[in-house]
């Protein structure tokens, strides 16, 4: 039997416990249970967790193996190598792929019905490789994608017109690394398009917005070599899909999916709209795109192929 509230966490690193901490702090799961090779350090932050109870309400956080995760109705996965300072994403690839054989077949024999979120980076192409390895059907096995790149977007967007980065509608697509795109044709504020509009007394500026998406795509590097990793967004973005599920929202994300031929794009995963339910990846939600954007989806696409026919699955 699933129990909704009982959340998985198969890594117990920086980013495993910034989303434990997350979920903790929204009383988004009344239990949660983290896996680590690292058996003490995992029950030293199940306790260090636990000692808050008195301000989120009765939780329960503890360290487990793979069978204790038999009810869990989602299942986070951010174990893996951690990436290098100067180190892109796709270098990771090989480095995990023997990471996530494993961890597939322990959640296959233990956890068979749960919605897997793979966080672990290279997002897409590990998606990619979950889906191959783990048994369950493919729309229960999500990325995070460009959500993380997404609200970099609008929070940077909403800091130069001074605005709720809510009222921002703007998204990265493609993949979560090098390749992405921004949708500026799509982009608005207010339903005010970025584009050819004069917004809170701010005029269009094209330098603006290429400079801005170039932060974006740098982000995580520029946080890796200040400290290290990168962590607390991340598991705010974990906390959110994880929310989204449980409450069945059919909120509309950009997350990692299996292409089916949309965009004219199959056979790989990368991060489209997609709305996110109870079963995981629901209905895809193809934003309309220019030309140059198709493109770039095309090119990304092509990218992360390169990276797949290198995995030996």
């Amino acid at each position: 039997m699933l129990h909704r509230h009982t959340i998985g966490i198969v890594g117990a690193g920086q980013v495993g416990m910034a989303a434990a901490t997350a979920l903790f702090q929204q009383r988004i799961a009344r239990e949660l249970v983290l896996i680590d090779l690292d058996r003490k350090r995992a029950e030293g932050e199940a306790m260090d967790l636990m000692h808050a109870q008195g301000y989120v309400g009765r939780r329960r956080v503890w360290a487990g193996d793979y069978p204790d995760l038999s009810g869990a109705q989602i299942v986070i996965i951010t174990a893996g190598v951690s990436q290098k300072p100067g180190e892109d994403r796709i270098s990771l690839l090989n480095r995990n792929a023997a990471v996530f054989r494993q961890i597939a077949e322990q959640l296959d024999r233990h956890a068979p019905r749960a919605i897997l979120i793979v966080a672990s980076n290279p997002v897409d192409i590990l998606t990619y490789a979950m889906q191959e390895l783990s048994e369950r059907p493919d729309e229960r096995v999500i990325g995070t994608g460009t959500m993380l790149d997404t609200t970099r977007l609008r929070t940077l967007l909403a800091e130069h017109y001074q605005v709720d980065p809510r009222s921002v509608h703007a998204m990265i697509l493609g993949e979560h690394g090098d390749s992405e795109f921004a949708v500026w044709s799509r982009a608005n504020i207010g339903g005010t398009p970025l584009r050819h509009e004069t917004i809170l007394g701010k005029p269009y500026d094209p330098g603006f917005l290429d400079e801005t998406f170039l932060k974006v795509r740098s982000a995580a590097y520029e946080i890796i070599e200040r400290k290290g990793y990168t962590n607390w967004a991340i598991g705010l973005v974990l906390a959110h899909l994880a929310r989204t599920i449980q409450e069945d929202q059919g909120s509309v994300l950009p997350i990692s999916v299996r292409l089916h031929g949309e965009y004219g794009v199959s056979d790989v995963c990368l991060s489209i709209p997609v709305a996110v339910g109870i079963n995981g990846a629901g209905e895809r939600v193809p934003v309309p795109l220019n030309d140059d954007e198709r493109r770039a989806l095309v090119a990304s696409a092509d990218t992360l192929k390169r990276s797949i026919r290198s995995l030996s699955l």
